[in-house]
């Protein structure tokens, strides 16, 4: 599970050079960025990541009370919830910046993506690793969950609102409640290594109503060849139906033969 999993850059860099690169990512990311002013002055994002990177020193420099008055100030600022001992890689981008929360012993990779709502949670109340871990170019849909200490591994994407307590393969695509893996064939990378298509997701519930839908037109089928259904059943019934969707038109072998 951690092939591939870097969850903490390996050079200490001076907060000025992470800050640049905070702020730089957002034009790989987001196309409606246009100049670094506009991001530093109006992204919550940036502006909850930056002050996490100040927040986590103190707290690594056991300053631990104005490291969470920072962490403080910056939910009240942003609504960007991180606690200051989360171990935050480079480049995390936390697009609109609503209602995200990073505890405590969570561990994010490089060139991660967050959208808004997204929880990184504990399941416990004891002390001791209880956060997930996403490895690098992790992208979790709006209002995705990931509770526990599992790990997210590299390249791997998370659905909108989908609830993840388990660990996912690299490259894997997640979805729904509980989280399913739906594909473990990573997906076309773009500028970066980074996949923005987190809307281009398999949909295993339609999938799962079609292989139902064909299955049904088979034994049908073969009822009425037995003679157990009365000589154009399917044909009557398909008659009487209009296709609602691309299920009933394209998956269904019955309405496939019926409607076109």
């Amino acid at each position: 599970m951690n092939a591939g999993l870097n969850t903490v850059p390996v050079v200490k860099k001076s907060l000025f050079s992470s800050w640049k690169e905070d702020v730089g990512c957002v034009f790989q990311r987001d196309p409606a960025a246009r100049n670094r002013l506009e991001v530093l002055t109006t992204y919550p994002g940036v502006h909850a990541v930056i002050m996490h990177r100040l927040a986590h020193r103190l707290w690594c420099s056991n300053w631990r009370y104005p490291a969470r008055l920072i962490a403080y100030l910056m939910r009240l600022l942003t609504n960007v919830d991180i606690h200051p001992g989360a171990k935050i890689g480079d480049r995390l981008f936390i697009d609109h910046g609503a209602c995200v929360v990073i505890g405590e012993t969570a561990i994010v990779g490089q060139d991660v993506t967050l959208y808004h709502g997204v929880t990184l949670g504990g399941t416990s109340w004891n002390k001791g690793r209880r956060h997930p871990t996403l490895g690098d170019r992790v992208l979790i849909g709006a209002g995705a969950k990931i509770l526990g200490p599992i790990t997210i591994a590299s390249d791997a994407r998370v659905g909108a609102n989908s609830v993840v307590v388990q660990d996912v393969p690299e490259g894997s695509t997640v979805v729904g409640i509980p989280g399913r893996i739906v594909s473990d064939q990573p997906v076309n990378s773009g500028e970066g290594g980074i996949n923005l298509n987190h809307h281009l997701i398999p949909d295993p519930v339609g999938r799962a109503i079609a292989c139902l839908l064909e299955r049904i037109d088979t034994l049908e089928a073969r009822l009425e060849t037995d003679g157990r259904l009365e000589p154009d059943y399917q044909a009557r019934y398909f008659s009487n139906c209009s296709p609602a969707s691309e299920i009933c038109e394209n998956d269904c072998a019955g309405g496939k033969q019926h409607f076109s």
